[in-house]
């Protein structure tokens, strides 16, 4: 089994990278998240983590920059009807803190944006999914990040100045990569909304900013 390549990256794309390993060149599929962090082409001694696919009629590999999305990879790609293409576009669309925000929240609406999830699609992805960031553990530090309780009993200390259900709710939007601003932008008007817990405050922030986007 290939779990990871070291090599220098001589092809670039949003969709697959080629590293020359050993006068070898090796493609992987990749998410736009993964090339999003890679360097320019030319550059000798980039890894990424792999995941070889064996079928009848093909071998495919697949990179990641992190093990996290390798470890969300595997999980996706286990669900039925959810093939790599559909994983990398999941992955493409949310980052491993991101994704764990959206199941978290356990909103199927912004688990839709992914391109080729439909709603009923994203209601068992959101089903299948629930519990894995607490219980995998190459996940469970996201769990930890997002400051939201799992069933794990897992949560993060609150940010200075903020309390209660706004103080979980900002410190996942912060590990998910918002910006503060952000997060206090998304956050206006939950309790009026009626979002009184850290699950539908987290869900009518994220919506707020799916909208923006």
């Amino acid at each position: 089994m290939i779990v990871q390549l070291t090599g220098t990256l001589i092809e670039l794309t949003a969709s697959h990278a080629v590293l020359d390993v050993g006068g070898v060149g090796y493609e992987l599929g990749i998410s736009a998240v993964t090339a999003g962090s890679l360097p320019e082409v030319g550059t000798p001694g980039v890894t990424l983590l792999a995941r070889l696919q064996v079928r009848e009629d093909a071998m495919t590999l697949f990179g990641f920059s992190t093990r996290e999305e390798r470890s969300l990879f595997d999980r996706l790609c286990a669900i039925s009807g959810v093939g790599p293409k559909l994983a990398l576009s999941v992955l493409s669309t949310f980052t491993p803190s991101q994704l764990a925000g959206v199941v978290v929240a356990n909103d199927a609406g912004m688990m839709a944006t992914a391109p080729g999830v439909g709603k009923k699609l994203a209601g068992r992805l959101l089903l299948e999914l629930e519990g894995v960031f607490a219980k995998d553990p190459t996940l469970v530090g996201l769990a930890t990040a997002a400051s939201v309780p799992s069933k794990s009993g897992i949560v993060a200390p609150a940010p200075v100045g903020v309390s209660g259900v706004e103080a979980d709710v900002t410190a996942a939007l912060l590990a998910m990569g918002f910006t503060g601003e952000e997060a206090t932008l998304a956050l206006d008007g939950y309790e009026q909304a009626g979002a009184t817990t850290t699950k539908t405050a987290l869900e009518y922030a994220l919506k707020r900013l799916g909208r923006r986007s």
